[in-house]
């Protein structure tokens, strides 16, 4: 795989124009888009038209998005998910902006070990982040508990775990089959995810919560618990605790105002953050960062639902999970004003509308998406001018 430096990156953010006697540098974000199957391809778009009126509001970037079609169609035209250069061809972008991978008749597991999966590990994307709150204007399922109460970021090991890849099946088709699935946890791995999440509960309200399941996994889980205690000692600010995962899960449904930074393996991240995701209102709203903190590989971005394909073409899908993404990597990218101004924007639509379908509301997938880059342009200053100072 061509690497691409972070250096050479930062080099597109280069041209530089006058604004009232000062020197402005204009920043070119470049995105690989891979906006998927079914409403993938309807939501990114609106995704891409409120990042982009956010560097016009700002006056701190533009967008140049280069798409790629990768897909489960692709996959049925092809037999790939992508072709064997892709890392290559998405090396040299800033970000990975994806939307939404399934088809019928592609096995699920086709499209996240011929995409996903080697994405986030060939580029080293070992934290994925999800935030878990509730906005408000959109009820939670649960009963009095608002965004005051849930308000969680996730941190799921992304590269290795349960998920390492390794295993294989054996007599398939006779009686005696077998299938084996092994767990794969390094020291490093486990390591730099806690390290990270030990550094975002700090920004927080210094509270951490492990995710563990060492009664019954006595080397993987434990070694896990083992360096939890060692890393723990480096942040005695941070108050921490150990959980088992089905308890924790609980614990979400039922104080979930007690918890602000969870860490998990990749299989206990993945199904923590997923009824993290339920517990926000609606599967249109969760978004997802994969990410390579040192930004020697780009990371990705995507909501976390998937392409619906029964919904595809109706134009109701809701844009917000990946409006959110596009926040995430706002930040991830260094644009702090503008990832605040579309979670802002993004908070006032959901507060007052419009909504779609999922939401109670009958609104299409691009007029929630026009309302936000309104608002957001609304919120920063006089949309004739599409600044809010120089930098």
């Amino acid at each position: 795989m061509a690497g691409t430096s972070v250096d050479s990156r930062r080099s597109r953010r280069g041209r530089a124009s006058a604004h009232e006697g000062e020197v402005c540098s204009l920043s070119i974000l470049k995105l690989a888009v891979i906006p998927g199957d079914g409403v993938g391809k309807e939501v990114i778009p609106e995704g891409l038209r409120v990042l982009r009126r956010a560097g016009e509001v700002t006056g701190r970037f533009s967008i140049e998005a280069q798409e790629f079609p990768w897909s489960c169609e692709y996959y049925t035209q092809t037999g790939r998910m992508m072709p064997e250069d892709a890392l290559d061809r998405l090396s040299d972008s800033d970000a990975v902006y994806l939307g939404a991978v399934g088809y019928p008749g592609v096995p699920d597991h086709v499209s996240l070990w011929g995409l996903l999966l080697p994405i986030r590990q060939g580029f080293d994307q070992y934290v994925n982040l999800r935030p878990c709150q509730v906005l408000d204007g959109i009820p939670s399922p649960l009963r009095d508990k608002g965004s005051r109460e849930v308000d969680i970021l996730c941190i799921r090991e992304n590269t290795e775990g349960e998920y390492a890849g390794l295993g294989g099946r054996f007599h398939i088709g006779r009686p005696e089959e077998s299938a084996v699935q092994t767990s794969m946890f390094t020291r490093r791995g486990v390591d730099r995810i806690v390290r990270y999440a030990f550094d975002r509960a700090r920004e927080r309200r210094r509270i951490l919560a492990s995710a563990t399941k060492s009664n019954a996994l006595q080397y993987t889980a434990v070694m896990w618990d083992e360096i939890v205690a060692e890393v723990a000692i480096d942040y005695p600010d941070i108050t921490w605790t150990s959980y088992h995962a089905d308890a924790l899960a609980a614990r979400m449904v039922t104080a979930p105002e007690t918890l602000d930074v969870i860490v998990g393996s990749n299989l206990f991240g993945d199904i923590l953050t997923d009824l993290g995701g339920a517990l926000q209102g609606s599967l249109g709203l969760p978004a997802s960062a994969n990410l390579n903190p040192e930004r020697l590989h780009p990371s990705m971005f995507e909501p976390v639902h998937g392409s619906a394909p029964g919904r595809a073409g109706q134009g109701t899908a809701n844009p917000m999970a990946a409006v959110w993404a596009g926040a995430l990597l706002l930040d991830h990218l260094g644009e702090k004003e503008a990832s605040t101004l579309v979670m802002d924007a993004l908070r006032e639509v959901a507060k007052r509308g419009p909504r779609t379908r999922d939401l109670g509301g009958a609104a299409t997938t691009v007029e929630v998406g026009e309302a936000i880059a309104v608002a957001l342009a609304g919120s920063a200053g006089s949309p004739a001018t599409g600044r809010r100072g120089g930098r």
